[in-house]
């Protein structure tokens, strides 16, 4: 009696202690949660390719005199035609401008041909490297140069650009984590249908984002890992995702084992013995395809791996250790008013899952091929996807730069409107000079600064920013200039192609392989994981397939981003193989028990089906929030993968892979001891009357 005793006490116990070391954790953590800000940047260094020449141009502009420059042009447009007064008041402005800040050279008025606007080139040293400092600067320089009597004023210029991208990124942080706290309280109410149970896992998933900003700041401060808005914005939104999925399927768990065990402490313990390896092994998928970016020679790609990878064991280890605190504490009651009694069954009912399961356990290989075909259908929808976006078009709603940008294009189509950056060795600047006036398609060239060894070109081109003639200039100076680097915003953006065309043929293997590697080691089968990975191939072909249909015709972007098909792999086949996992754990659990393969894949999918599709719902709706952010490449990303995780909840793992396993029988646990047991003789089935 007293043993017994004892161990009702030390159950007691274990919840409080738990709780009691997430509140030290999180006291010891909070100091450098909120200092994740600080060393968030988004400079061109942080999303260039690390090798390209664009990169090394920028790092090199940060060793010159006055460190990295801050270009800048100055608009002003009058439809008309420019007045005298409109031109005095031009060099009115740039006068107090020049006199306000550290200028390099003297800003020289550049009329267009057809009188209607005049630019004036900006640059100044002053910011440095300092992000604050840059976008103070234009911001002074906008509060300086304004419209006037009817005489429009744009401040435009790669350093006006990247101001306005910061603006955007700095915005993530707030609206994004506000938005996503609101839509996954909303659905989690809807689907818990409880005033209680639906703040115990968003709490958690709250406390778990905490700790992953201070761990991801720890891991900055240790490794120098690159954090950017795009980064920090994923890791939040894959914390409440990926984390309420896992609070779903354990709370499901927990419901069910409660009306077998009479102590919440005893049901806990046999629903994480039951679902954990489950968990586990879906998180190991999501952080080991996340990993995989290490390998990406981009650096927004490669920081996004190790910062998405953190938000996900975090989310795992709040979902294992404080959830289950918390809802042991809570006892039954926190279900109210549907608590589950000891002792009692659920009300039987025909399920929309048992439905759709017994309509394709009829006709596996009718379901199996009809859905086949429609994903197929829906893939050849990327055809259509728009080619790569401009810097200028990477904007939801156009900011004041790019409109700039617009009003120069028409004024001056004889000539580029944001420079090309050339950094050669200093001894060889002239010679250098005399090649690229030489290339064709350059307008002029001026040098700059020289320091450190290396010389700072500044070249205009004569074709429009990031046009077909403006690259073939980049690429003939490239070739021209062996020793020199290449780079600017027009540089930037071929590199990030490039790149992102390598990094694909390299992550994209190493991804699939880890994630059969996993899926392997847990369902003791080959056949079942490639089942798995090649439904998620064909979700994400389907996905960007519908986001070719969508982005040009109906949304009107101009573009796509080049990373989206590596991103979006990347995290579809991570996040999907997910629910792969919970259904062919729960088949493989229904098998080792005794059931047929058939009745195991049906079994299976009327048990999850339900936590399947609400946390599909979820995470569909988190990467959704993405499509409210600013950017061009972040709505996209968000509206694949949200469109992505909707078709593998409920068309692939609904549908397909459980035809395909009705259609395998045991064949789909091979070579795995289950295959080997034979099937037992059925009687014929009698026909169905029509």
């Amino acid at each position: 009696m007293g043993a017994a005793e004892t161990t009702r006490t030390r159950r007691r116990a274990i919840p409080w202690l738990l709780l009691a070391l997430w509140i030290g954790v999180l006291a010891v953590v909070s100091p450098f949660a909120s200092k994740l800000g600080d060393v968030q940047h988004d400079r061109v260094t942080d999303y260039l390719p690390a090798s390209a020449d664009s990169t090394q141009v920028a790092k090199i502009q940060d060793q010159l005199p006055g460190g990295q420059t801050t270009e800048l042009v100055l608009v002003y447009h009058r439809d008309g035609g420019l007045t005298a007064a409109d031109r005095q008041t031009a060099a009115r402005q740039v006068e107090t401008v020049a006199g306000r800040h550290e200028l390099t050279g003297t800003p020289r008025a550049v009329p267009s041909r057809d009188g209607t606007t005049v630019m004036y080139p900006v640059a100044s040293n002053e910011p440095g490297t300092d992000e604050k400092k840059r976008d103070a600067l234009v911001d002074d320089v906008r509060g300086v140069a304004h419209d006037q009597d009817g005489l429009t004023v744009q401040v435009g210029g790669p350093g006006a650009l990247s101001t306005d991208a910061s603006d955007v990124y700095q915005s993530l942080g707030g609206p994004l984590l506000y938005t996503t706290v609101a839509v996954v309280a909303i659905l989690l109410i809807l689907i818990y249908r409880s005033p209680l149970l639906w703040l115990v896992p968003l709490v958690v998933v709250g406390m778990a984002d905490y700790l992953s900003t201070g761990v991801a700041y720890g891991l900055h401060q240790a490794f120098g890992t690159t954090v950017s808005g795009q980064s920090t914005g994923i890791m939040t939104v894959l914390v409440f995702g990926a984390g309420t999925d896992y609070a779903l399927l354990i709370v499901s768990r927990y419901r069910e084992e409660l009306r077998r065990h009479e102590r919440p402490y005893d049901a806990m313990r046999a629903a994480l013995r039951g679902c954990g390896p489950a968990v586990l092994a879906s998180s190991g998928t999501v952080a080991a395809g996340l990993l995989c970016l290490l390998a990406a020679d981009l650096n927004s790609s490669r920081g996004m791996g190790p910062l998405g990878t953190v938000g996900v064991l975090c989310a795992l280890v709040a979902m294992l250790t404080l959830l289950p605190a918390l809802l042991v504490l809570s006892g039954r009651r926190v279900f109210w008013p549907l608590v589950p009694a000891f002792g009692s069954t659920p009300k039987a009912r025909r399920s929309l899952f048992a439905a759709m399961g017994s309509s394709a356990g009829r006709r596996p290989l009718t379901v199996l091929a009809s859905g086949a075909v429609l994903l197929g259908a829906l893939a050849l929808g990327a055809l259509n996807l728009p080619g790569t976006v401009k810097q200028q078009d990477s904007f939801v709603d156009k900011p004041e730069s790019v409109a700039a940008l617009e009003t120069l294009a028409k004024a001056y189509p004889e000539r580029s409107a944001q420079p090309i950056d050339v950094i050669t060795p200093a001894d060889r600047a002239g010679a250098t000079l005399t090649a690229i006036r030489g290339t064709h398609g350059v307008a002029s060239a001026q040098q700059g600064r020289t320091g450190e060894g290396w010389t700072e070109i500044s070249v205009i081109a004569s074709a429009p920013p990031q046009s077909a003639a403006e690259t073939a200039t980049i690429k003939d100076l490239r070739d021209t200039l062996k020793g020199s680097y290449v780079g600017g915003p027009s540089a930037q953006q071929i590199d990030l192609e490039d790149t992102n065309a390598r990094d694909r043929l390299i992550v994209v293997p190493i991804v699939l392989a880890s994630v059969l590697l996993i899926l392997i080691a847990l369902l003791r089968s080959l056949v079942a994981p490639l089942m798995l990975v090649a439904a998620v191939v064909a979700v994400w072909g389907a996905a960007l397939g519908i986001g070719g249909l969508v982005f040009g015709p109906v949304l009107g972007f101009e573009g796509t981003d080049p990373g989206l098909g590596l991103l979006s792999f990347v995290f579809l086949v991570a996040l999907g193989v997910d629910y792969g996992i919970f259904l062919m754990h729960r088949m493989r659990e229904e098998s080792l028990n005794g059931a047929e393969p058939a009745a195991a894949a049906l079994t299976a999918l009327r048990t999850t089906g339900g936590v399947i599709a609400s946390a599909g719902l979820v995470l569909a709706a988190t990467f959704a929030v993405l499509t409210n952010m600013g950017l061009v490449q972040l709505v996209e990303l968000g509206f694949v993968i949200a469109v992505g995780v909707l078709l593998d909840t409920f068309l692939v793992r609904t549908y397909l892979v459980t035809s395909a396993s009705v259609a395998l029988g045991r064949r789909v646990w091979w070579p795995g001891r289950l295959s080997r047991r034979p099937d037992p003789v059925r009687p014929e089935r009698q026909p169905e009357p029509v």
